[in-house]
C-alpha cells in the first residue's frame, strides 16, 4: 500500500487548504486513515481520521476548523482546512492502518511523504 499526499501551501492567517491522500494498493474500505502534522524539534500530533466505516475523528483542538472525508470512488481521503492559523503550520502526513486502535495511538505502518502547509501571519 502506497499513500500520496497532496494541497499543501503557502496559505494567509483565515485562510483554507484542502488536504488530500491517494491510497494505491489498498482500499478505504480496509484500512483506516489519519492525518498527522510535525513541526521540527515538535513531537508529531494527530489531526484527524476517518475511519473504515466512515466514522471520522479531530484532534479538540481544531474541532470546527477541520474535516475529514473520502471519495471511495477514488481511493482519496481529504482534510479540509479552515481559519488557518500560523501555529498550524506544519508538515502534514497521512497514515494508514488496518487497525484502527494503533492508528489512534499514532503508530501506523504505512506512511506518506508529507506535504508542507505554511500559514503566514
Amino acid at each position: 500500500v502506497q499513500l500520496q499526499a497532496s494541497g499543501g501551501g503557502l496559505v494567509q492567517t483565515g485562510g483554507s487548504l484542502t488536504l488530500s491522500c491517494t491510497v494505491s494498493g489498498g482500499t478505504l474500505d480496509y484500512y483506516h486513515i489519519g492525518w498527522f502534522r510535525q513541526v521540527p524539534g515538535m513531537e508529531r500530533e494527530g489531526v484527524s481520521s476517518i475511519s473504515t466505516d466512515g466514522t471520522t475523528w479531530s484532534r479538540g483542538s481544531l474541532k470546527g476548523r477541520v474535516t475529514c472525508s473520502r471519495d471511495k470512488a477514488k481511493n482519496t481521503v481529504y482534510l479540509q482546512m479552515n481559519s488557518l492559523r500560523p501555529e498550524d503550520t506544519a508538515v502534514y502526513y497521512c497514515a494508514a492502518d488496518e487497525f484502527e486502535g494503533r492508528l489512534y495511538a499514532g503508530n501506523p505502518p504505512i506512511w506518506g511523504q508529507g506535504t508542507q502547509v505554511t500559514v503566514s501571519s
